[in-house]
């Protein structure tokens, strides 16, 4: 069975610091490109970081400078980690693994979200 699994999420202090980590199983984690999307209240899902099987990273603008996305292949985990948080960034945050199995096909999975809420 294929499955991600996040952890890491909670309430955090506007300043404080987030890390999130999601782990793969069931998988052939080195073939996928693993991506962090956030749903916050009332707005679409949107991209937050990526991270290829390369180790090419890319990051919304809204992110990028404060947040990092990283993998280990050896743990099938993939992180994702920020010094300081904004109240901004609440929202439901959602591991997804994505397989190019060819130009034309593609695997996709998600994990269940946790939530990130950043409030004194």
């Amino acid at each position: 069975q294929e499955q991600l699994v996040e952890s890491g999420g909670g309430l955090v202090q506007p300043g404080g610091s987030l890390t999130l980590s999601c782990a793969a199983s069931g998988i052939t984690f080195s073939r996928y490109d693993m991506h962090w999307y956030r749903q916050a209240p009332g707005k679409e899902r949107e991209l937050v970081a990526s991270i290829t099987t390369s180790g090419e990273t890319n990051y919304a603008d809204d992110v990028k400078g404060r947040f990092t996305i990283s993998r280990d292949n050896a743990k099938n985990t993939v992180d994702l980690q920020s010094p300081s948080l904004k109240p901004e960034d609440t929202a439901v945050y959602y591991c997804n693994a994505v397989r190019v199995l060819s130009l034309r096909s593609r695997l996709t999975y998600w994990g269940q979200g946790t939530q990130v809420t950043v409030s004194s």
